[in-house]
């Protein structure tokens, strides 16, 4: 028997997004129908909702979210009804051919639901990344279900299921940085911020938050950045490699996905340095780089997907450190809002006001 809910919804691109009746399905085999305590409002859902991730409007957007599990269908393991959870959008599968090379982070056949929710009149809804938590409630495969102690602030624990985790992940995973490295990070978003946190965790001697914004700057050093670089000043290439004497960072993290961005982390980083994009690009953007620059300068150049995060074994991990106080979650919750505060929020993290608003059911 499905549920009627309310749920925040993008009809069309670049359309302002309003609160709409959606209809929950029960859940079928693999499927968990779970009620949102929590998301956060990510870049990754502007973007749908300007047309850049794909055409399918409406989309029922969110998907940074924790909840408790309500329903459970057959064949969902372990999973059971009053679960907290923290959602994820890369279901591993267990059969693909990274996951049999004992690679499941880069996981080539993540699922979702099979079941579509709908509006009241029948439309199906496109849930962004497969989830769709800007709604009282939200079905999903049980698999995107990740079994964590959300008990101490839901708002806070649900960002790790997208932006906290790209950026910590970037740091921690991909790259990896390591006990004594130097490290740039270049955007400091909520996922440049995540990138820091994790350096520091990772045991980076020096971080170097780079981003245009005073404010951003300052939220910087509050997640460990030991120095600081505006990149309205001077080139950002000869502050970075001032600032680590002159050989530049054994490790730039960028955080924009731009690719002037990615040109500074290419030419900043040291001999032998490693370049991690973890910043979306458009599909319309192109890079050009020299050859011989390129072989030349040597070391790595790496994309980072989701952190290379495997959210069984990273979700709970940040869980347990924010417990610990040796992770600041708390500190990425710029503000707490209702489903009709979504266009509003669009527009302050548009301006650079906020690392995260989170709406709050």
């Amino acid at each position: 028997m499905s549920q009627q809910v309310q749920g925040v919804v993008a009809r069309g691109k670049g359309q302002p997004v309003g609160i709409e009746t959606i209809v929950v399905p029960d859940a079928g085999p693999g499927e968990a129908v779970v009620r949102i305590e929590a998301c956060g409002v990510c870049h990754t859902d502007l973007h749908y909702r300007e047309g850049g991730i794909g055409e399918d409007f409406p989309y029922l957007l969110g998907h940074e979210a924790a909840g408790v599990v309500e329903q459970v269908g057959a064949d969902s393991g372990a999973l059971a009804v009053g679960d907290r959870v923290v959602l994820n959008w890369r279901a591993v599968c267990g059969e693909c051919r990274a996951c049999r090379r004992g690679q499941p982070w880069y996981c080539f056949s993540t699922f979702n639901a099979s079941q579509p929710m709908t509006l009241a009149d029948g439309t199906p809804l496109s849930p962004a990344l497969g989830i769709g938590a800007f709604a009282e409630k939200t079905l999903v495969a049980a698999g995107q279900c990740t079994v964590v102690d959300t008990s101490p602030d839901p708002a806070a624990a649900g960002l790790i299921g997208c932006g906290v985790m790209a950026g910590w992940g970037a740091a921690v995973n991909t790259a990896p940085v390591v006990k004594g490295d130097t490290v740039a990070v270049i955007g400091c978003g909520g996922v440049g911020d995540a990138a820091i946190a994790g350096a520091v965790y990772a045991g980076a001697r020096q971080v170097i938050a780079v981003d245009r914004d005073p404010r951003k700057l300052e939220w910087a050093r509050g997640f460990g950045a030991t120095h600081v670089v505006d990149a309205t000043g001077d080139d950002v290439v000869s502050q970075l490699r001032a600032l680590t004497g002159g050989f530049g960072p054994d490790v730039v993290i960028d955080a924009v996905g731009r690719p002037e961005t990615f040109r500074q982390a290419f030419d900043a980083r040291d001999l032998a340095g490693t370049v991690v994009l973890v910043g979306v690009p458009t599909p319309d953007m192109t890079l050009e780089l020299p050859l011989q620059e390129v072989f030349g300068h040597g070391g790595a150049t790496k994309s980072s997907w989701y952190g290379d995060c495997l959210p069984s074994r990273d979700f709970p991990l940040l869980i347990d450190l924010w417990q610990q106080g040796r992770f600041p979650l708390e500190r990425f919750v710029s503000e707490r809002i209702g489903l009709g505060d979504v266009e509003a929020a669009f527009e302050k993290m548009h301006r650079g006001e906020v690392l995260r608003s989170v709406v709050v059911l």
